[in-house]
């Protein structure tokens, strides 16, 4: 799977695609609203940057992970969130405009971010073989992460019509990638599978929970309202995957790297989902409560 054209072109052109379709949806002014929600963006930020790392890590020692499945889990925490993020903050309630800024301010960190943070933990569990993201590889990452953002960009300030229409079939693409890249990563490392899941399910399944708590109690700590905390935790929650699995497969070339992202896309969205009904229960039940 590996050494295939399908994980050195395909792949790459298919994270452009979807990192595209991103770029489609933000303007300018979502980078503007920053001054004038700074608080909100900037807590969002911190515990993405810092607590998430720190939380991984944490898991990764706790459970004794493999060298190349610790790796993965550290280069999916360094991940920025994705952009269905927003979809899962509006069906909740959530702020979609400060999920719209943090993701196109994650988009911009997460070329420095993923490096320093990927490369920190090939060093860290000295995985043997050269896998870090050196130089080269860096400039691929911007390539297919940076770039194609700012060409969507571009296309919605220019041809918003056109964005407009492109949205929907970009999405579509998006997913089917996502689902496609996990399944062959899965696929790729099935005689290890049954273990890989008893140990990274577990690990992952918590990383995803306390993702999305921090996001939420992090925002409420930090005095902001109800919508800001919940677009704050479905950001910090769902992770873009993608990006985590085609820098695994694609540039550092490891599937056993992959394996995180692979399971995380699965586990993400229902729990991200039964996460949103009991944030807005419990404030439906403290509306009700303090009306009597």
């Amino acid at each position: 799977m590996q050494d295939s054209a399908l994980l050195e072109v395909g792949l790459p052109i298919a994270l452009a695609i979807v990192m595209l379709g991103l770029g489609l949806t933000l303007t300018v002014e979502d980078f503007r609203r920053i001054g004038r929600a700074p608080r909100a963006v900037f807590v969002a930020l911190a515990i993405q940057v810092t607590l998430l790392p720190a939380v991984a890590f944490a898991l990764v020692v706790v459970f004794d992970l493999a060298p190349l499945l610790a790796v993965g889990v550290m280069l999916l925490a360094s991940s920025p969130g994705g952009s269905t993020a927003n979809l899962f903050s509006h069906l909740f309630g959530g702020d979609v405009a400060l999920n719209l800024t943090l993701t196109a301010v994650n988009s911009v960190i997460a070329v420095v971010s993923v490096p320093v943070i990927t490369n920190l933990a090939v060093d860290y569990f000295d995985v043997t073989g050269e896998l870090g993201l050196q130089l080269d590889k860096i400039a691929q990452v911007v390539a297919v992460v940076l770039l194609p953002v700012v060409i969507g960009m571009l296309v919605k300030r220019r041809a918003p019509g056109l964005a407009d229409r492109a949205n929907r079939p970009v999405r579509i693409f998006s997913i089917m990638v996502l689902v496609g890249v996990a399944a062959g990563a899965l696929v790729a490392e099935r005689a290890n599978l049954a273990e890989y899941l008893r140990s990274v399910g577990v690990v992952t399944a918590l990383f995803c929970v306390m993702s999305l708590a921090a996001g939420y109690a992090g925002a409420r700590l930090a005095r902001l309202d109800e919508r800001q905390a919940i677009a704050s935790a479905m950001e910090i929650g769902i992770h873009n995957t993608t990006m985590a699995l085609t820098i695994a497969l694609s540039v550092m070339q490891s599937s056993e790297i992959a394996i995180p992202a692979a399971v995380y896309s699965i586990v993400m969205y229902p729990l991200a989902a039964v996460f949103g009904f009991m944030v807005v229960r419990g404030s439906m039940r403290r509306r009700t409560d303090g009306a009597r």
